[in-house]
């Protein structure tokens, strides 16, 4: 039943990537996205890294997948322009599809990761946790590595803001000015002299 599971979700996951490229409308590429996150995650359940799968759905499908549904609503891009290239590069996304399609099969290949190589994993005892064996490995094998990770991204974040605003004046309040100022540095009175209707009148029967 699990191999039949696998297989159903493997299917339907390879139709969802297929979607995501080759539709034209942005906003069902992304709900195809979604579609293919879940998937992933419920085959990675069956690998019993309920971590890793809780955190494809929470991160990808519930904030980075939101992000890009809002932004694609919200810029209204317009389709033509797209489907007036797609003829036009046609043969160069074929042929970068083969090739793509030839590096998985060599790489992937049931002569590397067939289950007469590779055994079925063996299902885990009772109190084992996904999640504390992914941080013992991240905080003692891979500690180095995951450190450098963070200052590369800490950089570019630091480095994106910095590009931002390199050519934006930015406005900045002190509020010891703010709190100094008095009523007659930003009012004004104006006295202005009562005009009445009758004389209004008379100067309109004068220039008649």
């Amino acid at each position: 039943m699990e191999q039949v599971l696998f297989y159903c979700f493997s299917l339907v996951l390879i139709f969802a990537a297929t979607m995501v490229v080759t539709v034209r409308n942005p906003v069902r590429a992304a709900l195809f996205l979604v579609l293919a996150f879940f998937t992933s995650a419920a085959i990675w359940l069956f690998l019993e890294a309920e971590f890793l799968a809780i955190t494809l759905v929470l991160v990808y499908v519930g904030a980075v997948m939101v992000l890009f549904l809002f932004v694609v609503m919200m810029l209204d891009i317009n389709l033509t322009p797209l489907q007036e290239g797609f003829t036009k590069y046609l043969p160069l996304g074929i042929l970068v599809a083969i090739l793509i399609t030839i590096e998985m099969v060599a790489v992937l290949g049931a002569s590397h990761f067939g289950l007469d190589v590779v055994a079925a994993p063996l299902p885990h005892a009772e109190g084992y946790s996904n999640t504390k064996e992914l941080g013992r490995l991240l905080y003692t094998v891979y500690v180095y590595p995951f450190e450098i990770a963070s200052v590369i991204l800490t950089v570019a974040i630091v480095a994106a803001i910095t590009l931002t605003l390199r050519k934006q004046k930015r406005k900045t309040q002190n509020p010891a000015e703010q709190v100094k100022v008095r009523r007659e540095d930003r009012v004004r009175l104006v006295k202005m002299e009562a005009v009445k209707k009758h004389d209004e009148v008379n100067t309109d029967e004068e220039s008649s």
